[in-house]
This record gives C-alpha cells, structure tokens and sequence, in this order.
C-alpha cells in the first residue's frame, strides 16, 4: 500500500481512448453519457458455440490509421495503445518533436497482452509444424509491448513499464506514473491500459470459471452492473491513455489542466486466484490509502467510477466496501455496460472518463441497471446522466488474483 506523503497532484492534461463505444474520447464520452444501449456489442465469429458467443470491440480499421508497416510490428493490443497514445499526447498540446524524450516515461498495463496474435501462432503450430511459427511471437505477445511500441512511436525514451494486475492494471499502471512524477523521474508520463482480449480460449475458460454473462439472445442487454438480474460480465477491448505531467512542468508550457492525480492505493486480498475477500477488506485499504495519500475525506468525494463489472458478487462486495468507507451520497457509476469489460484496460479507460465527469460536472448513467439489486446500499446513477457539483472523485478497480486499486482525482 501507498505509504504517507504528502499530497502530490499529477496535471492531467491530455486523454485519449478507443473503446467499443466509440474511437477517440469525444465519441466515447458521448456514447457513455447519451447512448441508452451499447453499440459495439456483437456475437463474435471467433467464439461460435460457447456459452458466451459475444463480446465487444472497437469498431476501426487500424491498418489505415497505423499504416500497414507500423501496423505489422504490433499485436492488436498494443495498436489501440499507439492510436490512443497519439490522441492523448495530441490533446495535451505536445510534441513528440520538440520534447526531452529521456524524460517522458510510458507505463501500460494490460492483463492478457497479445492474446490474439498468440491464438494464431499455435494453431499454426498445430496445423503446420513448428517451423510455421513467426519469430515475431514473443515480442508481440509479452504485457510490455504496449509500452514499447508506445516509446517506439513517440519517441520517449524515460522509464518504460508494462503493468500486469490483472483486471487493475491500468489503474495500477496510473498509480505508478503518479509515483514516478512524484519521485522527480519524469516530467511527463503517458500511462493507462490496452487490451484486446479476442481469444476463444480465454471466453471458453471464463465460460467454465462462470464469470461471464451467457444471454446470448441480447447481447446489449447483458452487461448490467448493480442490476438484479445481473449474470456477469461481458469481455471488451480497448484503450485508455492519459498524459501526466509534473504541475510545474505543465505550468511552465501553460497547458490547460483537466484534472490532477493527486492520490493511489493498492493492496492485495492474499485470498483467493479469482473470488475477491468477500468482506471487502482489501479494496477498502487500497481505497483508504488512496485518500489518506491525496489528503482527502470521506465527505470530499462527490463521485465514483466503480469497478462494477456485472457479477454478482463483485458488485455487491464493492457497493458495500464504499457504503462503509466514504458514504452513501456520492454518484456512483459503472460505465462497463457501454465498453464492455475491457480487463487491464479498464482502468485507464475509466480513469479518462472520471477526469471528464470532473469537468464537466456530469455523471454517466449506468447503463441497463433496469431494476437496482436493493442490497446494495449507494446512490447508482441511471437512466440518464445526473448533473452534480463535485470537486474530487475516486476510481476504483479490483483484479484476480486479489490486485486492488484505487484514484482519488480532483478538479
């Protein structure tokens, strides 16, 4: 767990995403805040008679945003972290070209890395020998390739990280950056999560664990957090890229700040490979060391972005771990049933949407909550986004294998 320090405000000056909701943050936010059903949901080809036969995706073509050159030097993971990189550092008002490049540091996490490109490679192994496999596989597939691929990209040569904690990796990934501005490493990071997740073994082993949704006869309608009839979750890709930076750093090039960083928690359950502590102990010290880090309380959040992944269990520990620690009047919110659970990527991705909640003062609905589970004992916003005036916010993510983390963001 973070230790105590004294509070640290990282400036959140540029944001970049690509979900299933929409490619770039602007679509994105829109689709979350206005959309009532989520549009980039599909039963997938490549994961015909499972239980589970859908999933969501991004609807882009990356070949004609990369290049067929670039393109090929990436698995579909790290190609969505390169196009929501150049969103991010474009938003920021920086250039690549004109920057120390020894001083902007990458940290992406991921929980999977290049499944599909790994999916490939040993069919290819099975049907044509082993001498039909690529060379390219290790580097494609490994966590890091994100972030490697993101340096290669943009030409930042500072500390490069590939973050895997499971489902909280991009959350953990921001929380790193946020410690590496701090200890004076860099004076910019560009840090989130990626995933592309499009692997029939990994939906085939989620079927069996019993952790993903199975209506197969309304894919939109199955992701539904806090709902009752809630079943589990539905996997996503996506990225979600923002760029920090030293407030003085900022400060000195004007940049207009969106948001700052100013605190992270972790911990781990030591419980269980897949169920969370039950008793909700862990996330709550993640989330308490992530206050106590920003020198916040309880009464100062006005809005969370939960973890919220549409199983039973999860959202009922999480629901009742934030009634205990800061309350029931903030908003809370899940915003999975829009972008599918996009695993190490969510972190990153609904970090970018909270900074956006900050400024402008909006919360996004929860969408296809139709009937509140009433065990659970917060304010969920639904149907339609709630206008509220809030200066701090947290996000919160818990991953298998008991990896909890938590953000306190400020106006």
């Amino acid at each position: 767990m973070t230790g105590a320090h004294q509070p640290f405000s990282a400036a959140v000056t540029g944001l970049g995403m690509v979900t299933a909701a929409g490619v770039g943050t602007k679509a994105t936010w829109h689709a979350v805040t206005h959309e009532t059903r989520p549009g980039g949901v599909a039963h997938h080809e490549e994961l015909a008679d499972l239980p589970c036969d859908f999933m969501y995706t991004a609807d882009l073509d990356t070949t004609e945003l990369l290049g067929v050159a670039t393109q090929r030097l990436m698995d579909r993971f790290s190609q969505l972290a390169v196009i929501a990189a150049r969103e991010a550092v474009a938003d920021a008002g920086l250039d690549p070209d004109d920057w120390d490049g020894s001083r902007v540091a990458v940290v992406i996490g991921s929980a999977h890395g290049g499944l599909p490109f790994y999916d490939q490679q040993h069919a290819a192994m099975l049907e044509r020998g082993a001498r039909r496999v690529s060379p390219k596989l290790a580097p494609l597939t490994v966590v890091n390739g994100a972030a490697s691929s993101v340096c290669m990209d943009l030409g930042a040569q500072g500390p490069s990280l590939g973050v895997a904690t499971a489902c909280s990796s991009g959350t953990v990934a921001l929380g790193t950056a946020h410690q590496l501005l701090r200890a004076g490493v860099c004076d910019i990071a560009i840090a989130g999560g990626a995933e592309s997740p499009i692997s029939r073994l990994l939906i085939a082993s989620a079927c069996r664990m019993k952790a993903v949704s199975t209506r197969r006869e309304d894919p939109a309608a199955a992701c539904r957090p806090f709902d009752a009839a809630r079943d589990g979750f539905v996997v996503g890709e996506g990225a979600g890229l923002l760029v920090l930076e030293r407030p003085e750093h900022a400060a000195a090039r004007r940049a207009p700040v969106r948001a700052h960083l100013r605190g992270y928690g972790a911990s781990s359950d030591a419980f269980a490979a897949v169920a969370p502590d039950p008793d909700g102990n862990g996330i709550e010290r993640a989330l308490r060391s992530a206050m106590a880090d920003a020198g916040v309380q309880a009464g100062d959040i006005g809005h969370v972005n939960a973890h919220g992944t549409s199983t039973v269990m999860n959202d009922l520990i999480e629901a009742t771990m934030l009634e205990r620690v800061i309350g029931s009047h903030p908003l809370v919110t899940s915003t999975k049933a829009m972008t599918g659970h996009t695993l190490g990527a969510a972190g990153g991705i609904e970090t970018a949407l909270t900074v956006l909640a900050l400024e402008e003062q909006l919360v996004p609905p929860t969408a296809n909550l139709d009937v509140p589970d009433p065990r659970l004992p917060v304010q969920i916003v639904r149907e339609e986004p709630r206008r509220a005036s809030f200066d701090c916010a947290v996000k919160t993510s818990l991953g298998f294998g008991g990896h909890n983390a938590a953000l306190v963001l400020t106006r």
